[in-house]
């Protein structure tokens, strides 16, 4: 058994916030406007920072790892860094109902496409985008639904996410395909298979282990030992598709899309399949590290990260 004292899993930890409050959050989007409703968001955003210890902890340990690994003075924390990393999370959240409600355009989108993978979404067999919870990929879901460009279906943990799964639907986002991941058992595992075959896109999270009989992988991130999970790597080799890596970050006008091949096919053999999903893991890991360098504070993980326990979920 784990110890007592060893954190939750990020999957184990209570919803914050209610619906009442997220759904008049985007009431107020709607009615005043983004300028208008930040004052409120400030207040919303100081609230959970003032009463969340453990998320404040929580990030500021990711900074202060960004800060080492990478050798930035300037990245080590303070009490402003961490409410500015909170504050940009805010800020996401309206990003986020501005996409559904139609008010980002493509054109406020720079494009980073070096296999011309956007193209590849119109047709043949479906492919795997593997993200992370790092800036907002919610503005590419919804544009990408917009555009017509495919059909996307986001494996997600809707349990843990309820109430926000609920607001995007209010919000316009009805007719994404969300699919629950908790286990990935026979029926889920055919079913995949068949969006695959139809030309639809998965997307899946690299960032975060699952709760229950899920496969984890130990890598080094930003220069300490971390758990990512293995379902990425063995789904795009049981499906026999190619798997691309996809970021979405904020910038100063509007946001950088990055799209990128991260394998065209992921195959092992019996003797050595965890040496090479540990391998997939880690270059996942490192490419990571370089994204949330790139945008410090727009990494959002308010969980722990570095000192998970997943023995008690193996036995």
């Amino acid at each position: 058994m784990s110890d007592a004292r060893s954190p939750r899993h990020w999957a184990q930890h209570a919803e914050r916030g209610s619906l009442l409050l997220m759904r008049a959050t985007a009431w107020g989007l709607r009615l005043i406007g983004r300028r208008g409703l930040r004052p409120l968001v400030y207040l919303i955003v100081l609230y959970f920072f003032t009463f969340g210890s453990a998320a404040r902890a929580n990030i500021r340990q990711y900074q202060q790892r960004l800060a080492d690994w990478s050798g930035q003075p300037a990245l080590q924390p303070s009490t402003r860094s961490v409410f500015a990393q909170f504050m940009a999370f805010g800020d996401s959240l309206l990003d986020k109902l501005d996409a559904w409600h139609g008010k980002l355009r493509w054109d406020t989108v720079t494009v980073e496409d070096p296999h011309q993978l956007a193209a590849q979404m119109s047709q043949g067999r479906g492919q795997i985008l593997i993200g992370a919870h790092l800036g907002n990929l919610e503005v590419c879901r919804a544009l990408a639904e917009q555009g017509g460009h495919c059909r996307l279906n986001v494996l997600v943990h809707t349990r843990h996410a309820e109430n926000f799964n609920r607001l995007m639907n209010d919000a316009g986002a009805s007719h994404l395909n969300l699919i629950q991941v908790s286990e990935l058992d026979a029926a889920t595992m055919l079913r995949l298979s068949a969006c695959i075959e139809r030309g639809e896109w998965l997307a899946i999270a690299g960032d975060r282990i699952p709760l229950h009989g899920g496969r984890v992988a130990e890598v080094d991130f930003l220069g300490a030992r971390a758990h990512l999970p293995q379902g990425p790597y063995l789904l795009a080799g049981l499906l026999k598709c190619p798997l691309n890596a996809l970021f979405c970050t904020r910038k100063e006008n509007g946001f950088r899309l990055v799209m990128e091949r991260f394998a065209d096919q992921v195959a092992w053999e019996r003797r050595t399949r965890d040496a090479q999903l540990q391998a997939h893991a880690q270059r996942y890991a490192d490419r990571l590290a370089q994204a949330c360098l790139d945008t410090p504070l727009q990494w959002f993980n308010f969980f722990p990260f570095w000192n998970i326990d997943v023995s008690s979920r193996r036995s």
